[in-house]
This record gives C-alpha cells, structure tokens and sequence, in this order.
C-alpha cells in the first residue's frame, strides 16, 4: 500500500463530502483526478431515516477524509446515494433495495457500495450485487444467512464473496444477549416477538435457539405486523403468561409501537432488544418512560464515549451539529475499508474495476476505529463482539441524543 495511504488512513479526522463542485472542495482543484464512485443504500425516510442518516454521515466522513488527504493519487472518490425505503411501506422497502441494486449495477463507474441498513435490503440487493460482482460493506445487516456458505446459491451466485460486515451477525447477537438474561438478569422465562422481516426472524430464531439450550423457558413467539397500529391484543396475551422477559428482534417500524405499548400494560418486566431499536428513531418514537430500562445489543466493540473513540466522536459532532451512535462508528469503519482496498488496487497498478476491488476488500487488515478490521473467507468480521446498553434517561440531553441516553453496559457473555 502507498506510504501516503496508509499515514492518512490512521488519522481519524475529516469531514463531509457529497459530489461537491470543485470550488467546495480544499484548495488545490480536483479537476485532474479521475472520479471513482461508491453506493451508498440506506432507508432515508420513514421509520429509521433518522439512524440511517447518522450511518451516511459516518460513511461521508471517511470518504471526505480521503479525498481532502489525497490519498488515492490521481483519483477521487464520489458518493451515489440512493434510498432503500418508500412512502408506501413507511420503512425500507426491499423490492426498493433491488432496485437500488440494479441502478448501480449499471453504472460501471461504481466499483463498491456502501450499505445496506437492514438484512431484508441485504437480500433483496445481493443475489444482484452478486451477478456483477459488484461488492457491498454493510455497518449494519446482521442476519447470518448472506454470508453463510449454505446459502450462497441464493445470496451468492456469482461465486465470490462481496457483502462484507464491520459488524457481527445475529448468530451472536441474539445467543450473547440470551446468556446475559439467564447469567445476569436472572430470567427464567421469556416470549419472543419479532417484526416479519427477515432480520427479524432471524435474530429471533438465533435468540430462540441459545435460550431454549440454556434452559430459559420460552413461553411463546409471535410475529408482529410492522403496518398494524395496535399490538394491544397480542401484549394482553403476554401479560397473562406472566414471563420475567420480553425479547424482540426487529426494526423501529413495530419496535416503537411495542415500546409504546408495551409500556403500560408490562411494566415491570425486562424487556430487550436486539439493534434495529438502538437509535434516535426509538428514543424519539416511543419517548419516555416508555423506552426507559430497555436492553438492546450491538453487535460491535462499543465506540462512542471511549478513549479510542473520543477525539473522533468530538469531531463529528462538531461537523453535523449531532452526536454520533457506535453505527456511525461502524460506518467510518466501512468507509475506511473501501478506500484501503481502492487505494491499493490503485497502487498496484491494476484497473479499477469491481473485479479487483471486491479481492482487495476481501484482503483486508487494517485499523480502524474499533480496532483491526479483516474478513473471514465469506466476508464476516473475524472478531465479533456484542455490546449491551441500556436505556436510561439523561435530562441533561436531548431526547434523541443516541450518546447519552443509551447507557453501556459491557460486552456481552459469549457462553
């Protein structure tokens, strides 16, 4: 890799650049480098819009770095965002997603997207990424299938990995949170909900799974119609099973109506979750005291609030006049990786196409802000950790300020 390259990918500095003219842009004009664009897909109204933008805003920030660095000679990199979500559903939208896919695939400028949000997304746009080979870095999708050999014929048909993660999938995330309720929480019995969706299911299939073998008691599950405004029966149900938890695995489109309601009729109980609930878009939505006391994971180091990730988190705030979440930490992560991997298919004096760009990802292995970042053989993080925070209200703070009201707890018990 250029000597260059690797000093500024160190630096954990910069600020926000979406396909700005040249006489935005820092003093010596752009005019001569070669523009090289990166997707980016993310559900940018409705339901999640809110935690979707503090991701973009993460991505942005290490795109922006890179080229007020100069770190890729005689190129640059742009921003092609594009929104997975529609009025209609009110949340992201999957057949938007393919869409998306599809928009990119045919631009041959795009060599590498950033994204998707959600694992539903994942789905829908990687059997199409896939074909084109066109290679995908989520901070975000959790559900384990899209990198699971088992389902390559499905996700993957062109043969080669391109959805990479720089966070953990629900094969730990549910499980780790599962052991926290038994070892710590001392539960003994839960019922499960998710939202129908397919990140949904699939973290509470994983959860379901551990706390079954731990010998938690699941006294149900049922799944939750995201378009539905009243889950008053179905909590009814639940309350007169008298379970010590609830746990639900899902997106803030049923999540902060289950919070709402959730609220008055099982009060006392714990209640956790898995990260589709971790954001402004909670906190907003449901409010408090509803959302207060509720457990959610993250299935990455904890970022924001600790000495490695002080001086950058000042630094974000200071740029787009709001806090950042450990996702928009995870995000400048992915960020990093795709201007690593061009930056060295660059030097090496090879095209720059997707073909080349999708092997540089997959060789990985740098630091980022949650540490060293590489990927296993089908593109999963080698070293997954679950975070546990919980929400706790800090006056002191705007409501919506992801930073101070969500309360880390620690790393969550992987056995």
């Amino acid at each position: 890799m250029h000597a260059n390259h690797m000093k500024a990918i160190a630096k954990l500095a910069g600020g926000m650049l979406f396909l700005l003219p040249d006489i935005l842009l820092p003093s010596r004009s752009f005019s001569a480098e070669k523009p090289i664009e990166l997707g980016v897909t993310l559900p940018l109204t409705g339901a999640d819009a809110e935690d979707a933008k503090l991701v973009e805003q993460g991505f942005a920030m290490a795109i922006d770095e890179a080229n007020g660095k100069h770190e890729i000679p005689g190129y640059r990199l742009q921003l092609r965002i594009l929104s997975t979500s529609t009025v209609t559903s009110g949340q992201y939208d999957p057949a938007q997603a393919a869409t998306d896919a599809r928009m990119l695939i045919a631009d041959p400028a795009v060599v590498a997207n950033l994204g998707p949000y959600m694992s539903g997304s994942g789905m829908a746009m990687a059997p199409v990424l896939s074909a084109a080979n066109l290679a995908t870095i989520t901070p975000t999708s959790t559900n384990p299938k899209l990198t699971d050999p088992k389902y390559a014929g499905e996700f993957d048909p062109g043969g080669k990995p391109i959805y990479f993660r720089t966070c953990a999938t629900d094969a730990f995330q549910g499980p780790y949170m599962a052991n926290y309720m038994k070892d710590v929480l001392k539960v003994k019995s839960v019922f499960i909900l998710d939202d129908s969706g397919s990140g949904g299911v699939g973290g509470a299939d994983e959860f379901q799974k551990r706390a079954e073998e731990i010998g938690l008691t699941v006294l149900g599950r049922d799944h939750l119609d995201p378009m539905a405004a009243d889950y008053n029966v179905i909590l009814t149900k639940i309350k007169g099973l008298h379970p010590d938890a609830l746990y639900y695995a899902g997106v803030a489109g049923a999540g902060t109506k289950l919070i709402q309601q959730s609220y008055p009729i099982l009060p006392d109980i714990v209640k956790a979750g898995v990260d589709g609930i971790y954001g402004a878009d909670i906190l907003k939505g449901a409010g408090f005291p509803a959302v207060q006391g509720w457990y959610v994971t993250v299935p990455a180091p904890h970022i924001v609030n600790t000495p490695a990730g002080a001086d950058w988190a000042k630094r974000f705030a200071a740029r787009f006049g709001n806090q950042p979440s450990d996702y928009s930490a995870l995000a400048y992560d992915a960020g990093l990786v795709a201007v690593d991997a061009v930056g060295r298919v660059v030097a090496s004096g090879l095209p720059v196409d997707r073909a080349n760009v999708e092997a540089a990802i997959l060789a990985t292995n740098i630091q980022t802000l949650q540490g060293n970042v590489s990927f296993s053989p089908t593109g999963d993080v080698k070293k997954p950790i679950i975070s546990i925070f919980r929400v706790e209200h800090d006056p002191g703070y705007p409501v919506a300020d992801v930073t101070h009201q969500f309360k880390y707890i620690g790393v969550a018990p992987s056995d």
